[in-house]
């Protein structure tokens, strides 16, 4: 991955200054954009700002601790999460995944694995800003927090799996997203088997949502390279 060709940003936000330039010099020698904040309230200020596509991000912080500069990203950004805590509570690490968090590593750590870890991420569609709970897509409303889904007004019985789909498409507007992205976003990176399942799913969906499948209004095909959501009309 050439970070420099793709402008990728990288914020790190730890106040143990040796362990922040470490991190540092093994995302510069990938080419990554870096910048770096010792303090939880500058962070979030920051971040605004500076609008990282990825935050290494400490949970014991000055003036502000990681679970809450990670609350308070959520608010604006979708940029990925990696928190790292020198704890071995897990209480810890699944606090930081419950606001937000895309991945947590545990110090002490290797700076190669923190790196290959990043790049994992980047390879998934992101998240979505978490304040946006309702997404509309023309006469489509989806509801994320009661994951229900009304067309025209009526309610579409989804499964799970075919809800997350809709709306990992809808939570990236114009953006075409390959099978394994789909995968990555809904079954978890680490699932192995057939990738055309995605297909299966997505042939259902539409019956569901009533989709013609020669000219979709919300789930388009992009031949030979997955799907987005349409515009609804």
């Amino acid at each position: 991955m050439d970070a420099a060709a793709t402008g990728i940003r990288a914020l790190v936000i730890e106040d143990e200054l040796p362990l922040a330039q470490l991190v540092m010099k093994y995302l510069i020698r990938e080419q990554f954009q870096v910048e770096h904040v010792a303090d939880g309230a500058e962070a979030v200020a920051r971040a605004r700002e500076f609008h990282p596509d990825v935050v290494v991000l400490d949970v014991g912080l000055p003036h502000l601790d990681g679970v809450e500069v990670c609350r308070q990203l959520r608010q604006f950004s979708d940029c990925y999460v990696i928190m790292l805590t020198a704890r071995g509570d897990e209480v810890d690490k699944l606090v930081g995944l419950a606001v937000g968090a895309d991945d947590y590593l545990t110090k002490p750590f290797s700076p190669r694995e923190l790196v290959a870890r990043i790049k994992a991420l980047l390879r998934r569609p992101r998240r979505g800003v978490a304040k946006v709970d309702v997404l509309r897509v023309g006469p489509l409303t989806i509801d994320r927090a009661a994951r229900e889904v009304l067309l025209d007004g009526a309610a579409v019985a989804l499964t799970p799996t075919e809800f997350d789909v809709l709306t990992t498409l809808a939570t990236h507007p114009r953006q075409v997203l390959s099978r394994r992205q789909l995968i990555d976003a809904v079954w978890g990176p680490n699932w192995v088997g057939d990738e055309r399942m995605v297909d299966v799913h997505v042939r259902n969906l539409r019956g569901k949502l009533h989709d013609d499948a020669g000219d979709p209004r919300f789930v388009r095909t992009v031949r030979g390279a997955g799907y987005r959501i349409g515009d609804g009309r």
